[in-house]
């Protein structure tokens, strides 16, 4: 199979990265992920995992994808798929406003962009991830619009993906 590559940007500050489709370890995940492209949505940071963004969408495939290539420990560059309920992410503590009521499932697609990362939260424990791609160029810059990010707000910014 050819490589399929997309394009992870942080659409406000004007910092993109490449990033590889691990279809060979994630093949349902990263097809259900680039039918669904572009994907664009507001950022958010992490509280619990500590280096990483991502951003909520509605479902986008008649089925959830399977558990594979799971992660509780994902690494610097690493693109994450996870599901929730609306009810695991309803607590005022995550601090979303719009998406998140009871009733619904989001996705979340997110990016690590530093390393020490456990997908251990409080609330629910354990919350293994999809690993289904890999930042292959541009890491650098984006951690640094990442760090920005948590330092300075993420309040207008917006977390794009888009197939290359």
């Amino acid at each position: 199979m050819t490589q399929r590559f997309i394009e992870v940007s942080l659409v406000s500050r004007g910092v993109t990265a490449k990033a590889r489709l691990l279809d060979d370890r994630a093949p349902v995940t990263c097809a259900a992920v680039w039918e669904a492209l572009p994907l664009s949505g507001d950022v958010y940071h992490a509280k619990y995992a500590r280096n990483e963004i991502y951003a909520l969408f509605p479902p986008f495939t008649p089925t959830e994808p399977p558990l594979e290539n799971p992660t509780v420990t994902p690494i610097p560059g690493d693109l994450c798929y996870f599901s929730f309920a609306g009810t695991e992410l309803a607590t005022k503590a995550y601090g979303y406003d719009r998406e998140v009521r009871p009733g619904t499932t989001l996705v979340d697609l997110a990016l690590f962009y530093e390393r020490n990362n456990l997908l251990l939260n409080g609330d629910v424990g354990w919350v293994p991830g999809i690993v289904w791609g890999e930042v292959v160029e541009g890491l650098p810059d984006l951690a640094e619009a990442c760090n920005d990010l948590w330092r300075n707000g993420a309040a207008g910014e917006q977390l794009a993906f888009r197939a290359l």
